[in-house]
């Protein structure tokens, strides 16, 4: 029964997509006929077709990027087309009141393509435009060695094909020009699959990263998903980057580094078993890739976490979403004695579009006090 279920929701999946497909190419179909520009329309309707599959098409033609590339613009169009074109079709209903459908077809027409592509030119700057985020904390000293703390924090880099070398360049630079102590990057380091990382050598540009206290990542869910983990954490190794695997490091005798697995392993520690022997000397830090267990992190005693995942939704109104999926599904929020900081990421998964999020680079100040 359950596998009959599984067929049937494939099955319907199918034909929704199909059907959705089918309504934004009718409406560019419509436009650009208004103009008499179609003058081989199976021409369109291949071109139609290729852009809905390209980014199916490029999970089993991994070699040939220019299907990602097309199949991840793809998901941005769809996602605006959906929400535009309706009020698009509305206002084609009452302009073509008072003139005649064909004038008002180009005049609709074209604002809506235009808006749609200010939409992905706007949304590709600020995918590529990274900012630096400044949070200054003041942390509880208990017995730390050193009165402040400078940390530089990337998550979400989706370092592969699309958020490529010249991506990578940009983060390396702002993170250097910072100069911190310490370089933390809390997951989603590569998207999916480390063979692209791997071919461009981007483990070279990474290495140029540079904190005397070092540099610490975990792994986000996209690790987990390209199943390749392994080759993954030997790269990081060689580059001198540790990937923190449910393990916990002291830095510089100032604060307890922790490290989670993503939630994605279902068999990752809890909280409270990865602090067991702790003697609550120095002050604890966390880096949980998802930002879903603030509460628990605030009972335990975690004094700061830090988490990525979310994008803000990357591309509004998808933050309306995320918003109420996550406690903090952007910026930075006290509960009791723990600080909790959810970044947007420095990369982007899908279209490298950003609409009402920003790719970003986190500056934190900590300063320990009695």
């Amino acid at each position: 029964m359950k596998k009959i279920k599984l067929i049937l929701s494939v099955i319907l999946v199918f034909l929704l997509y199909n059907l959705l497909v089918f309504y934004l190419g009718w409406n560019g179909y419509a436009w650009l006929d208004s103009f008499k520009l179609l003058t081989y329309p199976s021409i369109y309707i291949g071109a139609v077709i290729l852009f809905s599959y390209a980014y199916i098409i490029s999970h089993f033609l991994k070699s040939i990027t220019i299907f990602k590339i097309l199949g991840a613009y793809w998901l941005a169009i769809f996602e605006y087309g959906i929400l535009l074109f309706p009020l698009a079709n509305l206002g084609w209903l009452i302009l073509n009141q008072f003139i005649p459908s064909e004038d008002a077809t180009k005049i609709v027409g074209s604002a809506a393509a235009a808006i749609l592509l200010f939409l992905l030119i706007y949304g590709t700057f600020n995918a590529y435009s990274p900012v630096i985020r400044t949070y200054k904390l003041a942390v509880a000293k208990k017995q730390a060695k050193r009165d402040s703390l400078r940390i530089a924090m990337a998550s979400d880099m989706h370092f592969g094909t699309l958020s490529g070398k010249s991506h990578l360049n940009r983060l390396v630079t702002k993170i250097n020009g910072l100069q911190p102590d310490l370089i933390l990057l809390p997951g989603d380091i590569i998207d999916d699959d480390p063979i692209p990382f791997l071919k461009k050598n981007m483990g070279e540009q990474l290495k140029v990263l540079q904190a005397p206290l070092g540099i610490y990542g975990v792994l986000g869910n996209h690790e987990y998903y390209g199943k390749m983990i392994p080759t993954f954490l030997e790269e990081m190794n060689r580059i001198g980057i540790r990937i923190l695997m449910d393990e916990k490091v002291t830095i510089d005798e100032t604060i307890r580094l922790i490290g989670r697995k993503d939630k994605t392993d279902q068999k990752r520690l809890s909280i409270p078993s990865l602090l067991e022997s702790e003697s609550n000397h120095l002050p604890i830090m966390m880096m949980d890739h998802q930002p879903d267990e603030l509460e628990a992190a605030m009972n335990d005693g975690i004094d700061v976490i830090l988490s990525g995942h979310t994008h803000r939704g990357q591309m509004a109104p998808n933050h309306l979403i995320t918003k109420r999926v996550f406690e903090l599904d952007w910026g930075y929020k006290k509960k009791k004695q723990l600080h909790a900081i959810v970044s947007s990421g420095f990369g982007f998964w899908g279209p490298p579009i950003r609409i009402g999020s920003r790719s970003e680079i986190v500056y934190i100040e900590i300063t320990f006090k009695g």
